[in-house]
């Protein structure tokens, strides 16, 4: 479809128009709902609330991949106060979770409770465990992520009841107790999905990508960003507007339009996406937020400069050809920037920022749902590689050319699942069905520099794509439910198969990137040594879509010596023990329950409420301690 546009002579706008300052931003409150209210009466039919419809094939001009400057690749790390213990997929941004360290303690979320377990002594000891929630609720919620900064302990969770994003924070001291603190609550939608996370800290800032469904009939007022604090009084008791604590943390000069989107009446303005920034380190929690207009189908990624929003069907074209709109909303609070793109991606690690080039690479498909709840598990249609400058991000105006967009082949049945991710100066990806069990898969190798595709043929399905030092690692099972795991060099020569290694009658336990761990040994920089973990279940019995709601029943490690995969044994769950924790919220493992722990020279292995030390000696690890710190009904605080 590109290429037929440009023939028309339906050419982008010149670059120059679209380095424009950046978006336009709303003069008042009465301005936005006037606005909202025109479009309304424009189309009184009410916005679709189910899946969007199909995009259009996409079909790409052909082009060079334009050459950038140098990078190291991207590991697991954090500049926030605490060292990451999980994968993250930028070195400098931490993302919500299960599971962090702080000090000498663990600290873990686990059903709607934190629990602190010692370990800077050489033992385990559980230390203090506390409710997820406010004092004086009932637990109504979903606490599904966990950051730490300084000695404080944030707790993310959604409320249907209150409507809204939770946020509460804790006090943790040196000796590993806990204290809760204050709570606060977000005007958001549901945030949960099954591939991204809510939240990101760097430093002390709390970063938040949240949805918030627009009433164009309603006060404005009451449906702009706002936050509130909780007061232990029961906030069901408020009524009407001014009456629910809220204070508002955008005013309509903080809330965006492209002008494209502004001058088309066709155009779904049916969502508000905002970006919230609290300082973590303030007594009371300060926020602040960004938000722009647009359709419900988003997907978004955080770097350690903006936030990328990239909103499917947002300006419609004939024959159902919708353009997207990729908006960039930068941390430090400068006005956001858009520009005009076709397809989607497929989760956020199709994204990745080249901040040496000033460019941000994209991985396209003509057919991609957002990331709310299980889209990004279905995709379809041609892939691309699109490349654009950070400069082309101004009014919206600008349409990224058909000689951004780099073809990228696929195998055979690859409208399912789709796994992508950036690794150094490589773009590695697969397509095929869900949930692999085929006897192999097609594997592509894109050098971000130029050059030819490597097409490279894994002799087992791929349903996870990750990095070992400077190689890549797929994994996924065969036709005998065989885990396999298998290395993709990418130094040295032209990518190749490495190593692969078998793990017999097992299936990956847990779907969440964090799950997975590789630690390079000590004097191996480059990761050609090191200890990887993963969680599996040998239940096999199990539906497949078992491991994203947390079906790990052990954690195998792989050892890789000189780049040779081996097997190194497994950390178990004795789930024969489990005794009833008397949980009151949160108990769907919607995030997973468990994950490796690589500290120092130390391994762990995080399954529910057993934390089992391991110890790795001649390629081959062995259970050294268990802890079991799940509460009783008698020992809820």
């Amino acid at each position: 479809m590109l290429a037929a546009l440009i023939c028309a002579g339906a050419l982008p706008v010149p670059q120059a128009q679209a380095q424009t300052a950046g978006l336009r931003a709303f003069t008042s409150d009465q301005e936005l709902a006037t606005f909202l209210k025109r479009r309304a009466r424009q189309h009184p039919a009410p916005m679709p609330a189910d899946l969007p419809p199909p995009a259009p094939t996409m079909v790409m001009a052909p082009s060079s991949a334009p050459g950038a400057a140098n990078e190291a690749v991207v590991v697991t790390g954090t500049r926030a106060s605490s060292p990451s213990i999980t994968n993250t997929q930028e070195a400098d941004v931490d993302e919500g979770g299960i599971v962090k360290v702080h000090g000498n303690h663990l600290v873990v979320l686990r059903r709607g409770r934190l629990f602190t377990v010692r370990i800077g002594d050489g033992t385990m000891r559980a230390v203090d465990h506390v409710d997820a929630f406010p004092p004086g609720t009932n637990g109504d919620a979903w606490y599904d992520e966990m950051l730490v900064s300084g000695d404080r302990v944030i707790v993310v969770g959604y409320s249907y009841e209150r409507g809204g994003t939770e946020i509460n924070r804790f006090r943790i001291d040196a000796a590993g107790r806990l204290r809760y603190e204050d709570s606060y609550h977000l005007r958001s939608n549901d945030y949960y999905s099954s591939s991204n996370y809510a939240s990101r800290l760097i430093g002390s800032q709390l970063i938040f990508y949240t949805p918030l469904d627009l009433d164009p009939y309603a006060p404005i007022v009451a449906q702009l960003p706002a936050l509130r604090r909780w007061t232990g009084k029961d906030l069901d008791r408020y009524a009407g507007l001014g009456k629910d604590g809220f204070q508002r943390i955008t005013p309509a000069t903080r809330v965006y339009v492209p002008e494209p989107i502004r001058r088309n009446s066709e155009a779904d303005i049916s969502t508000l996406h905002t970006v919230t920034v609290c300082d973590l380190a303030a007594p009371r929690l300060s926020c602040r937020a960004t938000a722009v207009l647009g359709s419900d189908s988003s997907n978004f990624y955080v770097s350690g400069n903006a936030v990328y929003v990239w909103i499917g069907e947002a300006l419609p074209g004939g024959k159902g050809h919708d353009r997207a709109m990729l908006y960039r909303m930068p941390l430090d609070g400068s006005r956001p920037g858009a520009l005009q793109a076709w397809g989607g991606p497929v989760d956020q690690f199709s994204f990745r920022e080249d901040r040496a080039a000033r460019a941000l690479d994209v991985v396209v498909r003509a057919e991609s749902r957002g990331d709310w709840m299980w889209r990004p598990e279905v995709s379809s249609g041609d892939a691309a590689l699109l490349r654009l400058p950070l400069s082309a991000f101004g009014n919206g105006a600008y349409l990224a050319p058909g000689r951004a967009y780099r073809p990228l082949p696929l195998g055979k049945q690859p409208d399912w699942s789709f796994h992508n991710r950036f690794m150094g100066r490589h773009l590695v990806y697969s397509a095929g069905r869900f949930a692999g069990e085929q006897n192999e898969a097609a594997v592509f190798v894109v050098p971000l520099d130029g050059g030819l595709i490597g097409r490279i043929r894994a002799p087992h399905g791929v349903d996870r794509i990750d990095i070992i030092g400077n190689d890549a690692v797929v994994i996924g099972n065969d036709a005998k439910d065989r885990l396999g795991f298998s290395s993709i060099e990418l130094a040295g020569g032209p990518p190749r198969l490495g190593d692969t290694s078998f793990l017999p009658a097992a299936r990956e336990g847990e779907r969440r990137s964090q799950a997975f761990f590789y630690r390079p040994d000590p004097g191996s920089p480059n990761g050609a040594s090191g200890t990887l973990g993963l969680p599996v279940t040998r239940d096999l019995g199990k539906s497949p879509a078992a491991r994203f709601l947390g079906s790990g029943s052990a954690v195998a490690f792989l050892r890789r010596d000189a780049r040779r995969l081996a097997p190194a044994g497994e950390l178990a769950a004795h789930a024969e023990t489990a005794r009833d924790d008397d949980c009151k919220a949160s108990c769907v493992d919607w995030y997973g329950n468990a994950r490796p722990i690589f500290l120092g020279d130390r391994v762990f292995a995080l399954m529910g409420y057993e934390l089992v030390e391991g110890k790795l000696s001649n390629g081959r690890i062995r259970e050294y301690a268990r802890l079991d710190f799940a509460p009783t009904a008698t020992a809820r605080k």
